[in-house]
């Protein structure tokens, strides 16, 4: 059995009730609408952050229909984010896949995202909790702000660690973060529960998109995320920001500030990955990876909750660091 499988396996019926909830959500008779939706639906991937706020739910108690809202409701907000990314960074391709946006056009793109986060707000009222509503509002405010910071971040002619996990923090950690807090909260758990879950959820955002950042520096063309691409997005992640600052190598910062400018070359991105891997970026970053897992699973422990629910968030943890229990 796959370690996912193993993950999904207490809480396979919750996750058949999403399913079905999410899919309906996403039908209209509007043609143009329903292209993109059923494009959408498509690409569902793991569900990492509906399986998330389902084993926080878990933990508390049982899941129940607010839950599924809530659930709907942080999945829906993270598609529109994706499609407006899409368009703000002019990007056709999302993981392998054609983006809204190439799908349809820009115009269409954002309306499509608008109706996604529209859909969000509605599912988030059906929870009735002021809390969730208030959450997940705050959560489409932080997403928007990592987005801009990181296109702020292109203007800077200085590197610093901290600007990375700032945007990291907003733009990916802090969605798990309120997936595993309305999770508890809305199956009764204490307040205890509540920001342990919320801290666990945010560990393993910091930690999912290091990850993430990582597959760009391995020729793993079935990732569909070709290495070097982040640079040619004039994006520089931790990997290559620690082997700037450790390394103090001038002719790199300024390659890497060319980058930001979306001015270097293939051959000098190329340049800059070999750079980072020789410098010890690659080995610094799992390194920071393996310290944000070991807060998570520390933040679970070893009881409070359903034995198979426990055991199911160990390894929710470990799965997103690629990492063996």
């Amino acid at each position: 059995m796959d370690k996912l499988t193993e993950i999904r396996r207490p809480i396979e019926a919750e996750l058949k009730a999403y399913r079905n909830l999410f899919e309906e959500t996403l039908q209209t008779e509007n043609p143009i609408l329903q292209v993109a939706l059923s494009h959408l639906l498509q690409r569902q991937g793991k569900m990492m952050r509906p399986i998330l706020v389902m084993l926080a739910a878990r933990m508390a108690g049982r899941v129940g229909e607010s839950v599924l809202h809530a659930a709907v409701a942080l999945e829906l907000l993270h598609t529109a984010s994706l499609v407006h990314d899409d368009v703000v960074d002019e990007s056709d391709r999302r993981r392998g896949q054609k983006s809204v946006n190439a799908l349809l056009d820009n115009r269409a793109a954002v309306l499509v995202g608008d109706f996604l986060l529209s859909k969000a707000l509605y599912h988030a009222a059906q929870t009735g909790s002021q809390r969730v509503v208030t959450w997940v509002a705050e959560l489409g405010q932080t997403l928007s702000d990592g987005e801009l910071l990181q296109l702020a971040n292109l203007e800077k002619t200085t590197f610093a660690e901290e600007d990375y996990y700032e945007v990291i923090r907003k733009k990916t950690a802090s969605l798990f973060e309120t997936c595993a807090r309305t999770g508890a909260l809305l199956a009764d758990g204490g307040e205890e529960l509540v920001e342990r879950m919320g801290g666990f959820g945010l560990s393993v955002g910091i930690c999912f998109q290091m990850r993430d950042d990582l597959l760009d520096y391995e020729n793993q063309y079935d990732t569909g995320k070709p290495s070097g691409n982040d640079m040619k997005e004039g994006k520089l992640t931790l990997p290559v920001l620690h082997a700037l600052l450790a390394s103090g190598d001038e002719t790199m910062k300024s390659v890497a500030l060319k980058v930001r400018k979306g001015e270097a070359t293939d051959e000098e991105i190329a340049g800059l990955v070999h750079f980072t891997h020789r410098q010890g970026g690659i080995a610094y970053t799992e390194k920071m990876m393996d310290q944000t897992v070991d807060e998570a699973l520390k933040l679970v422990g070893n009881g409070g909750g359903e034995r198979a629910i426990v055991d199911a968030l160990n390894l929710y943890a470990a799965f997103v660091a690629g990492r063996n229990l």
